[in-house]
């Protein structure tokens, strides 16, 4: 199932996407849910945000949810949308949406066919340290946002 088309606008290929999400979770334990699973393009294991591709009729807040539970059997919590963005503009047409999730409560997961990925959870103090291990470009966005907005400098200032 192919969820992306190649159109041609004057003289140049766009790729055609639908939209995705990326999710910030942080679990009622002070803990941010990462996943690492394998990538085909780098040709290697990404640690990464959660993350997926909005279903025809979803808004991004409700493909964000069903993701987080898919991947991860999180649920529940605090949700704020935090940044909307291009992922690739150059020859991209993909808007995403990244939320930040608190509070989380632990469920089942409901992973797709095929879905090979590994829970990590690391504790909220040491995102900064982990940042330089990401490779992903949503997720280093998604955890400096994050530390933005939870660093007690800027949450006066909010």
């Amino acid at each position: 199932m192919s969820f992306i088309t190649v159109v041609e606008e004057d003289g140049r290929q766009i790729v055609e996407h639908p939209g995705s999400v990326a999710v910030v979770a942080v679990d009622r334990q002070d803990r941010v849910v990462l996943v690492k699973q394998w990538r085909q393009p780098p040709r290697k294991e990404l640690l990464e945000l959660p993350a997926g591709v909005r279903e025809q009729g979803e808004t991004p807040l409700e493909t964000a949810q069903r993701e987080l539970r898919e991947e991860c059997g999180l649920h529940g919590g605090e949700w704020q949308e935090i940044a909307h963005a291009w992922t690739t503009p150059g020859f991209v047409r993909e808007e995403m949406t990244l939320f930040l999730a608190t509070g989380l409560e632990e469920g089942e997961t409901d992973r797709d066919e095929g879905e090979d990925l590994h829970i990590v959870r690391r504790p909220a103090s040491e995102i900064a340290s982990l940042l330089r291990e990401i490779e992903d470009l949503k997720t280093l966005a998604g955890l400096l946002l994050y530390l933005r907005l939870t660093s007690p400098a800027t949450t006066d200032a909010r």
